[in-house]
């Protein structure tokens, strides 16, 4: 029974208590636009997100990667995928998000390339293979640790695959001559592309990146682990961000606490009542 209520706290401390975490509300930025875009009625209207939980992505789209290769995305979705759709000529918040990742990825106790995977997809169909291999190696060097290069992959494609992976996502963007205004959001999918959860802003905190590709590792993670991360932890819509259920935690160590000594006290007054005999 003790051993028991120590698994519990181990896998609640571990995934709650991360190096690094700031506990603040994740920062919400619903769409970005320039100062001096001024959006149409008509524009306003088509800009936005739709989250579309529980769906799944068309996993023969082919774009191109850093090196102009031609790739289908089911060939990068093998396991929990962090897609961020961005266009790489943006000077604002597009380097915000992604420099978000870099700086939270590092802290997130799992292997990159082996147990996720994160893609960077520009919507700008105009965008070169060489610049998403230029912006590649901006924020793989702004991490300062070590990462593969098969962990953080960059591509572009045309209008066709582009659009059909916004609008699976739920994503709307408009184009204003050279710039867009779009919505800041990333998205986490299962390896056989079911959108598992959205990520609002710029700002990413290690516990919930882990915990969202938890929810997304299906056929990896067993049942009991994924029972005692549902039972701690809760996804607030709102805040876009998991809370530790402290409530439910505490009166469940409360309770496993208090039956694990009474029954240390019925055992022992057992053992009192039946002294071992002297031979």
């Amino acid at each position: 029974m003790i051993q028991l209520v120590f698994q519990f706290f181990k896998i609640a401390v571990l995934l709650f208590v991360l190096p690094g975490v700031a506990y603040a509300s994740v920062e919400q930025l619903p769409a970005h636009q320039h100062a001096a875009m001024v959006p149409s009625v008509a524009e306003v209207s088509q800009i936005g997100l739709t989250e579309r939980l529980g769906e799944k992505l068309p996993l023969d789209l082919i774009f191109r990667d850093e090196n102009g290769k031609p790739i289908r995305l089911g060939e990068l979705i093998t396991g929990p995928t962090i897609i961020s759709p961005v266009y790489y000529k943006c000077t604002n918040v597009c380097n915000f998000l992604q420099g978000g990742l870099a700086g939270v990825l590092p802290a997130v106790k799992r292997k990159p390339a082996e147990d996720y995977r994160v893609l960077s997809v520009s919507f700008d169909e105009t965008e070169t293979p060489a610049l998403a291999s230029k912006y590649k190696r901006i924020y793989l060097d702004a991490m300062n640790a070590p990462f593969p290069e098969d962990g953080w992959r960059f591509l572009t494609g045309d209008l066709d695959n582009i659009h059909r992976l916004t609008d699976a996502i739920g994503y709307r963007f408009v184009r204003q001559g050279e710039e867009f205004i779009h919505p800041v959001a990333s998205v986490v999918v299962a390896r056989d592309g079911t959108i598992v959860r959205y990520f609002y802003g710029t700002t990413f905190l290690p516990k919930d990146i882990a915990l969202a590709l938890l929810e997304a590792n299906e056929g990896k993670v067993g049942a009991s682990i994924r029972t005692v991360v549902g039972y701690c932890f809760s996804f607030d819509p709102l805040g876009k961000t998991y809370v530790f259920n402290l409530m439910r935690v505490s009166a469940t160590v409360v309770i496993l606490c208090t039956g694990a000594f009474l029954f240390y006290l019925i055992l022992t007054g057992r053992k009192r009542k039946h002294p071992r005999k002297e031979t």
